[in-house]
């Protein structure tokens, strides 16, 4: 009956919180709460026509919508406006303006080596690996099919002997 209750009453948003009107805000395991929504943040795209793709955001639109710009010619996302909801945040920021150009957007990318930074991340490389895993074809299954079980085989042949 409480769930039902909890269910039927509608949520209403969290306010976001700037950048500029940041009170101190600990987490629950006493870290500092560092990924807020400001220009220079680089994210993933979670949704969409570009969705797996990188992004920084360049200006707030209001609570719930950023412009966002990849630069096109490094992630292939082009400058436009995209609700929060179908973002991710990340660890990295650039020091750019507010509505910076693409021009300025992408020698801050190049100077801080944002993009090789990202691609040495856990988060980069389980997307990556995910990636492989969906363009695989029926053969590349098979060989890998093939590898586990050779693999298994020696795993128990070793556990034998000892």
């Amino acid at each position: 009956a409480i769930l039902a209750q909890e269910l039927a009453q509608p949520k209403t948003p969290q306010p976001l919180i700037l950048a500029e009107q940041l009170p101190l805000l600990a987490m629950s395991d006493g870290k500092m709460f560092t990924r807020f929504v400001q220009s220079g943040r680089l994210a993933l795209i979670t949704y969409g026509p570009c969705a797996g793709k990188m992004c920084t955001i360049v200006d707030i639109v209001d609570q719930r919508h950023v412009v966002v710009d990849g630069p096109e010619s490094v992630t292939g996302v082009r400058r436009h406006q995209m609700p929060l909801k179908r973002l991710s945040l990340t660890d990295f920021r650039m020091p750019i303006r507010r509505g910076a150009r693409e021009k300025t957007l992408k020698k801050a990318l190049e100077k801080g080596e944002i993009m090789k930074k990202w691609s040495e991340t856990s988060w980069a490389k389980k997307l990556a690996a995910k990636k492989a895993r969906e363009t695989m074809t029926d053969f590349d299954r098979f060989k890998l099919m093939v590898a586990k079980k050779k693999r298994a085989q020696a795993v128990k042949k070793s556990l034998k002997k000892k």
